[in-house]
């Protein structure tokens, strides 16, 4: 549909787009003439937004002469008119120390990449956790000082997951080596959830005596990842839902608000939205009532995956917020942040951004 409009009608549809975002508030056709350096007069624009509203990408809150975007032209905007910009300097390096700092946990990576995106964006951020179907490669526990120890697991494909955990202060060595090969027997091949199960058979049968260690071992290793709704692919990590508060200007923006908490606390409906992302490239954007949940009118997510050394989906992160959001800014954040935490967590992926409405 983009290319129906001619160059003045883009123009003066960019500029409302670009208007909404920075206020929230309907434009007039002589705000628009102004941003437009007068070269346009207001009745001029005035007859272009009429045009654009019985197109379906403008509508009339009420009775005055400003305009706003609907979900549609917002849509149309995003795929046709969007200039993607660049992140400063001190983004790139605000989004890296923020996951850097959280060391080789993939919890702590996804933790701090979504507060820091959050934080950036003034949306809230939310992540998937890399699924737990993949088999173990190789698990080890390693002697820190008196009373601690680290749990270190790697799957096939790649992902590094350390864990801390409590030990007696005068456990001997040997006791490591003994937990660890006990672990490796009955976890190397088989995924987390498989191992799960089958250890706490082997307790509930009373076939095998585990000793101190190797329960509290299997309790913050393997049972945090094991937790939690079995019918789903990952684990939903949402950051920042305070910021969605900020900057509301009217009651239907508060209504937005609350529709979007409903559809937070839901962590299926989440997940499957998120889940899309496997099923495209680069990173996607869901606008309003066609982003498949339609309890989400009035609210937008910016996803982006990030992937194994196979190029296979493993979580997805991005941000969720108003539709009013500044998407050539946040596009390019996300981007950045999905290949940053595949990085961390020990996956690569390929650089490429697209919209996806």
């Amino acid at each position: 549909m983009i290319s129906e409009l001619n160059e003045r009608s883009r123009e003066i549809f960019r500029q409302i787009v670009d208007a909404y975002v920075l206020t929230g508030e309907p434009i007039g056709s002589r705000t628009v003439s102004k941003r437009l350096g007068s070269v346009l007069s207001p009745a001029t624009v005035r007859n272009v937004m009429a045009d654009l509203e019985d197109a379906g990408l403008l509508f009339s809150p009420h009775a005055s002469a400003g305009r706003l975007p609907t979900d549609a032209g917002l849509k149309l905007f995003v795929d046709g008119l969007l200039q993607v910009g660049n992140l400063t300097k001190s983004e790139r390096d605000s989004i890296e120390a923020h996951c850097q700092a959280s060391g080789s946990s993939v919890e702590g990576v996804l933790k701090e990449a979504t507060s820091v995106l959050s934080g950036l964006s003034h949306c809230a951020g939310l992540v998937t956790a890399p699924k737990t179907d993949t088999p173990l490669k190789h698990i080890e526990l390693v002697s820190l000082n008196p009373g601690r120890a680290l749990v270190v697991m790697v799957t096939e494909n790649g992902i590094v997951e350390n864990r801390f955990i409590e030990i007696p202060a005068d456990l001997p060595p040997s006791a490591l080596v003994a937990a660890s090969n006990y672990l490796s027997a009955r976890l190397v091949g088989r995924t987390l959830g498989e191992a799960y199960d089958g250890i706490m058979a082997e307790l509930d049968q009373h076939r095998v005596q585990l000793d101190e260690l190797t329960r509290s071992v299997v309790a913050a290793g393997i049972a945090s990842w094991a937790e939690g709704d079995s019918t789903t692919d990952g684990t939903l990590i949402v950051s920042g839902q305070a910021n969605l508060l900020e900057d509301v200007k009217a009651a239907t923006d508060l209504e937005h608000i609350r529709s979007l908490f409903e559809a937070l606390e839901t962590k299926e409906t989440m997940l499957n939205l998120l889940s899309l992302t496997e099923r495209a490239e680069g990173v996607q954007i869901f606008i309003g009532s066609d982003n498949k949940l339609s309890s989400m009118a009035g609210c937008s997510m910016i996803i982006g995956s990030y992937r194994d050394a196979q190029e296979q989906v493993v979580g997805a992160i991005g941000v969720i917020g108003p539709t009013r959001m500044n998407y050539a800014r946040i596009v390019p954040m996300v981007d950045y942040t999905a290949k940053l935490v595949g990085r961390l967590v020990g996956t690569t992926t390929t650089p490429h951004v697209g919209a996806n409405t």
